[in-house]
């Protein structure tokens, strides 16, 4: 099994989001498992979450980090799914992160 890895950017502040709390699932037989779990570290980032082939949710618990910075709370969480074709690739999911907007893409 190989890693993916993540990066979070608050774009409101201009800097990375430390301390979200993230888990990340994968699809096994029409069932949803958690198979990682971790917290963003003081560059924002979370490396070595465990993937294989197939469909996987990333869970951004961003509601706890907003109310944190004295924001609103407008996305208590994140979700974003994709799907792995080829496990041996390198996959990297940003985060772009502010109160009331998000985006993603796949990065390198």
């Amino acid at each position: 099994m190989m890693a993916i890895s993540t990066h979070v950017l608050d774009a409101a502040l201009g800097r990375p989001a430390t301390g979200v709390r993230v888990h990340l699932e994968h699809l096994d037989n029409a069932v949803w498992t958690q198979v990682a779990e971790g917290v963003t570290d003081a560059d924002g980032r979370l490396r070595d979450l465990p993937i294989a082939e197939g469909a996987h949710r990333l869970f951004f618990h961003t509601g706890p980090y907003l109310a944190a910075t004295g924001r609103p709370v407008f996305y208590p969480e994140v979700v974003i799914s994709f799907l792995v074709a080829d496990p041996a690739e390198h996959h990297h999911v940003p985060l772009l992160l502010s109160p009331f907007a998000y985006s993603t893409y796949r990065g390198s």
